[in-house]
């Protein structure tokens, strides 16, 4: 009951933190929005269509809803950073609760704000074209949940190994932009050169990224790998696999701070 009282407290926090701190909404929905409505308007005439009736400004949407979840959730690790350096972090771990909640709990917490960017995003569909239907919103969001909390658990992982704020945001810039421009977001991903191609296919938030562009579009399953094309469900096992390993490494490398 401890743990479950632990968990539910440090994800109330995380949220009560972001509900307070209005520009951190505003900044954090302001870089998608210009992507979406300077970058895509801009380059849709230049790229023509790309596939029936989806011009450029539409095939990134998807990618946007995705890369503001997966931005926003990495910031998991930062709060972890703070804490650690404002003393707060100390008196969690002398709490009567396992280190394995406060994990879940930082997760848990950057995946639910991560979700609400999200569907702040969704709001716009409309404004470029694109009409979602209340089925098609419900699918959604499982789908940026998953993502949400396989990115805020590495977040959490790499803020065990981290000391200060200054290291992690340039660790987290040095990571998270390579894996928001070679996930598909911008661009599809068939016809890429063959070392692109490869660092697009062990990119975890690829197939992140294609399930919510399937669902929102509509279209079909847009890359393969080792010759075999990705289905809906095997992108999404994917990203559950790969949550599960790095929430398991965060939980034991957060077990063994001090």
């Amino acid at each position: 009951m401890n743990n479950l009282r632990g968990i539910y407290t440090i994800w109330y926090r995380d949220i009560i933190r972001f509900w307070r701190d209005r520009m951190r909404l505003v900044g954090a929905i302001t870089l998608p929005l210009l992507f979406l409505f300077v970058f895509g308007p801009g380059l849709s005439t230049r790229m023509g269509l790309l596939g029936p009736g989806i011009d450029f400004a539409k095939f990134i949407f998807p990618g946007i809803i995705g890369m503001t979840v997966l931005m926003s959730s990495f910031m998991a690790g930062v709060s972890v950073v703070w804490d650690r350096e404002y003393g707060f972090l100390r008196e969690v771990l002398v709490a009567p609760i396992s280190r394995v909640s406060v994990v879940i709990g930082k997760a848990l917490g950057a995946a639910t704000v991560a979700l609400l960017q999200g569907m702040i995003i969704m709001l716009f569909a409309p404004l470029i074209g694109i009409s979602l239907s209340v089925g098609t919103m419900l699918a959604l969001l499982p789908l940026m949940f998953l993502l949400a909390i396989s990115m805020g658990s590495l977040g959490v992982l790499l803020a065990t190994y981290i000391r200060s704020i200054e290291a992690f945001q340039a660790v987290m810039q040095m990571l998270m932009f390579p894996m928001v421009f070679l996930s598909g977001v911008f661009f599809p991903l068939e016809g890429l050169p063959s070392w692109m191609d490869v660092l697009v296919k062990l990119n975890p938030a690829t197939y992140g990224i294609a399930p919510i562009r399937q669902v929102v579009l509509g279209v079909p399953p847009e890359f393969s790998v080792l010759g075999h094309t990705m289905t809906l469900w095997e992108n999404i096992t994917v990203v559950a696999v790969v949550g599960t390993v790095v929430i398991l490494m965060a939980m034991w490398s957060f077990g063994h701070q001090e």
